[in-house]
């Protein structure tokens, strides 16, 4: 390795950093609303308010068809899983989903792309895994895969939005690193040791896999996108040539 591979790393952190607010507003402003909203339920809300606000901000089938937007909007601002156990599997969790996919790759998708290609990226995973995972839900309710409680069952978080951004995330790789990479935003949600009640995994697993295949054809689509830009520039190029 060259001697000042180290160094030029270092620097591209810190420059990275210092630019992190201009470049990244909206993921700025999106990781600073997440923690302020995990202090405001597990510290300043009674247990019983927190529960409450949870259940109702819920994705399951009752509230989707009670109060779609509330509950797919409030899902995304509240952050499920803890930021100082960092013992725990949970940490784990936090580290992929709000270290990586939001810290990291959201932001990288905003640098990249823009503030609009990086919502449209968080949003499409989010919402549009959870309506795959409700409509997979009901298929699995009415060939008795899945307890009818699931009807009931929490489901509120980042994950999904993460999960799709760290799938698009594999532009940014070298060609050697993007199949290890999608091995890996693959493998993680099938590592836990949840148990699945049929022939298809529980729910959650479920929409994290459909989360990153949404992320991958968003990823695939802009690749293909920017190729055929690129070739009708190179032919244009050609064409005004002497």
């Amino acid at each position: 390795m060259n001697a000042r591979s180290p160094r030029r790393l270092l620097a591209g952190l810190l420059r990275t950093l210092r630019t992190y607010p201009r470049r990244s507003p909206l993921t700025l402003c999106y990781v600073g609303l997440l923690l302020l909203g995990h202090v405001w339920v597990e510290d300043w809300l009674s247990p019983d308010r927190a529960d409450t606000l949870r259940a109702y901000i819920s994705t399951n089938l009752d509230n989707l068809h009670d109060h779609p937007v509330t509950a797919l909007l409030g899902s995304a601002l509240l952050y499920d899983g803890t930021l100082t156990d960092i013992a725990s599997a949970g940490f784990g969790g936090t580290l992929i989903t709000l270290g990586l996919g939001v810290c990291c790759c959201l932001a990288w998708t905003e640098r990249r792309f823009g503030t609009r290609r990086a919502a449209a990226v968080f949003l499409g995973g989010h919402i549009g895994a959870t309506l795959v995972t409700a409509a997979v839900i009901l298929v699995a309710l009415r060939y008795g895969w899945y307890p009818e409680s699931v009807r009931q069952d929490s489901d509120y978080g980042i994950s999904y939005g993460a999960q799709a951004s760290l799938a698009f995330a594999t532009l940014a790789l070298p060609l050697w690193a993007r199949l290890p990479w999608a091995a890996f935003v693959v493998a993680w949600p099938l590592s836990g040791d949840s148990e699945w009640p049929g022939p298809l995994p529980d729910f959650t697993t479920v929409g994290h896999l459909v989360s990153a295949t949404l992320g991958f054809a968003l990823a695939c689509a802009t690749a293909v996108t920017a190729t055929r830009r690129r070739r009708t520039e190179t032919l244009a190029a050609a064409d005004a040539g002497p």
